[in-house]
């Protein structure tokens, strides 16, 4: 998603910029002090999200983001409480009170990442943006060998790579941002591509990549399912 971020404080500027850098779903092509100046980029450039400030002279985010004809996804940043009914009205995916936390932060991102898979399907089916290590880390879809449960997080194994990705959550979670018709959980701690998939028996999955897998009796309709598809 290509973001801009407008906003008069250049500590407020520089924080955004830096949050922005550790996201790879999220791509800076501007960044202004100065609402009129990035309300003029922002007419004249296609642009997916925009991280805006509320409380500037001259122009009010809020201003802003009204007299827009084409409005990009929204995310509104400011020191008060008061203008998130203001902000909620423009239909904003998120409303950011400062000081900012890389936390509060990366909910804000993910709402906005869900919002636009919703508009574009073709972009969901690409690749997945999960948290690792402190760092959010994209994942081609193509790439996926299997996912893992396990207590309170999943092992997410790769084709190109000896060493999973580990993400807190759940493998509920993960189906959900997962496209339904690529993916099948078969077990309480096994999600797999079903183009991964190379043959089935005795309730067994065996993968292109020669790991084997069970399938439990609550997903077992996941086999004829599959059978089917291959008929």
């Amino acid at each position: 998603m290509k973001c801009v971020i407008i906003d008069d404080e250049p500590l407020a500027l520089s924080v955004l910029e830096k949050y922005i850098a550790a996201f790879p779903v999220i791509e800076l092509v501007g960044a202004f002090d100065d609402a009129i100046e990035g309300g003029r980029f922002l007419k004249t450039h296609v642009v997916d999200l925009l991280f805006i400030d509320i409380n500037m002279p001259d122009l009010s985010g809020l201003e802003l983001v009204a007299r827009l004809e084409i409005r990009p996804m929204v995310i509104f940043t400011t020191a008060y409480k008061k203008f998130a009914y203001e902000g909620f009205e423009l239909e904003a995916v998120d409303y950011l009170l400062k000081p900012i936390t890389i936390e509060r932060f990366e909910k804000s991102v993910q709402k906005a990442a869900e919002r636009f898979a919703l508009k574009n399907p073709r972009e969901k089916e690409e690749s997945i943006v999960v948290r690792s290590e402190y760092k959010a880390i994209k994942i081609a879809l193509t790439d996926i060998a299997y996912i893992e449960g396990m207590e309170d997080y999943i092992k997410i194994h790769l084709l190109s790579s000896r060493h999973p990705v580990m993400t807190l959550m759940s493998l509920k979670g993960i189906l959900e941002i997962l496209p339904e018709s690529g993916f099948s959980r078969i077990h309480r701690s096994y999600i797999v591509p079903t183009m991964q998939v190379k043959s089935i028996q005795n309730k067994k999955v065996k993968l292109l990549s020669s790991v084997e897998l069970p399938v439990s009796d609550s997903y077992v309709e996941f086999i004829e399912k599959w059978k089917n598809q291959q008929a």
